[in-house]
């Protein structure tokens, strides 16, 4: 079996065949010199610090993530952290306002949540029949702007999908951005009404934390996997051949009986040129800049806050680190900006030491405090590292699947979703295809 791409992704899927079929050899392909993907901590200011993804999601539809599912299987089960019980915040009219309780990606269930906030339209009225049809797909902000006014999408939901996918409301796919409200969507007659039906077909139990990490690093996850995994690893490989053979196939000169590509989508399309149109899917980029600040430095009581697009920002978030994970107890106060939107790409022309001094300059307006001069400070880029989710994704790559042999699975974020538990679920979800596949 060849795997190709070594992110968490590609590394779920080695993982899973190595747990369902031992004997099998497995080789695994990652173009750059290392792996784990947008899964990456580095040293900073004296600490493990994600230069990436900082935490995995614990559920999922109502269910445990198999990205906690994998971290147990792998022995770090006992070693998880949650971040602190310390609320969020938006950048509003020069305040930062609390981040509303009780909505589904800042889609309310009821509309006094959004007090303070954002108004809500009186516009979600029962016209007697389901918000979609059966195969209906919208924009996330087509609907919530019909339903319930502009302002609940551009101060709530666009910046909440924002910080997931660096896109816009406007142009993302509710079915595969939020698929349990596009269900609901499906058989009740008003936005509220779905909200509520989703939240309660997903509950989560009271209290319980909803992300994870881990003390030392989410890289400590990608070693723990790719061990367990014990594959023949081969970074610095790009590929550049796939061809289909009597018995399987041949990738990068290797002979295989299936291959699973856990790789972006113009690297699968490069390699799958029958199917090229149907991977052309749009990316986003972004930086993150991240400060070490002196440990005398005060900061909100938050974990950090989302700025909407409308407030004129090129930060569209924060997290600050060290009231977010109170492992972290080094000589510094930590703080990480996000930068970069779908289609707005022109911030993330500048310099590395132009990033850091446009940080420096917005953070103290939207803290409305000034910030004293960093002790050090880090720009992380990942160009094309987000894809976008149009209206039809989901029906897009089921197509594509149906179109290729069961022995050649895809997996990882271009399909199935963004995030670490979405990229495990789909990792191991194409393992078990091409074995399937294999075996008869």
């Amino acid at each position: 079996m060849v795997v190709v791409g070594g992110g968490i992704a590609g590394l779920s899927a080695a993982h899973r065949l190595r747990e369902v079929a031992p004997e099998l050899e497995i080789v695994l392909l990652e173009q750059s010199d290392r792996l784990g993907g947008k899964i990456h901590t580095e040293p900073f200011a004296g600490q493990p610090v994600e230069a990436g993804a900082e935490t995995f999601l614990l559920r999922e539809a109502g269910a445990e993530s198999r990205a906690l599912d994998l971290a147990r299987r792998v022995g770090l089960g006992d070693d998880l952290i949650h971040p602190a019980p310390v609320n969020a915040a938006l950048a509003i009219d020069g305040e930062l306002r609390p981040l509303p309780g009780g909505t589904l990606m800042g889609i309310p269930a009821e509309p006094g949540a959004l007090h303070g906030v954002a108004s809500v339209a009186l516009t979600d009225t029962d016209n007697g029949r389901p918000l979609l049809d059966s195969e209906q797909d919208v924009t996330v902000g087509a609907l919530v702007r019909q339903r319930l006014g502009d302002e609940v999408v551009e101060r709530l939901v666009d910046p909440l999908l924002g910080g997931v996918y660096a896109g816009r409301a406007d142009d993302l796919s509710l079915r595969a951005t939020i698929p349990g409200l596009h269900h609901a969507a499906r058989t009740e007659h008003t936005l509220l009404q779905a909200v509520r039906a989703a939240m309660r077909a997903a509950p989560r139990p009271s209290g319980a934390p909803v992300f994870a990490s881990l003390p030392g690093g989410l890289s400590r996850l990608v070693g723990a996997v790719a061990e367990r995994a014990a594959a023949t690893v081969q970074c610095g490989e790009t590929v550049r051949s796939l061809e289909r053979t009597a018995t399987g196939w041949r990738v990068h000169g290797i002979e295989a009986g299936a291959v699973v590509l856990a790789v972006p989508a113009a690297p699968a399309a490069r390699l799958l040129s029958a199917v090229q149109d149907e991977l052309n899917l749009p990316y986003a980029s972004v930086a993150l800049v991240t400060l070490a600040l002196p440990p005398h430095t005060v900061l909100p009581e938050l974990s950090g806050f989302l700025v909407p697009a409308d407030q004129g920002f090129a930060v569209k978030a924060a997290t600050f680190f060290t009231t977010k994970w109170p492992h972290l107890h080094g000589e510094a106060v930590i703080l990480r900006a996000s930068l970069g939107r779908h289609t707005q790409t022109e911030v993330l022309r500048h310099t590395d030491d132009a990033l850091v001094a446009l940080v420096r300059a917005e953070l103290p307006r939207l803290l409305g405090a000034p910030l004293p001069e960093p002790r050090a400070a880090r720009v992380t880029r990942w160009g094309g590292g987000l894809p976008q989710y149009g209206v039809g994704h989901v029906e897009r790559v089921a197509a594509l699947r149906k179109r290729l042999p069961p022995s050649l699975a895809l997996a990882g974020a271009a399909y199935d979703g963004v995030g670490i538990a979405a990229c495990v679920r789909s990792g191991e979800a194409a393992a078990e295809q091409v074995l399937a596949a294999v075996r008869g």
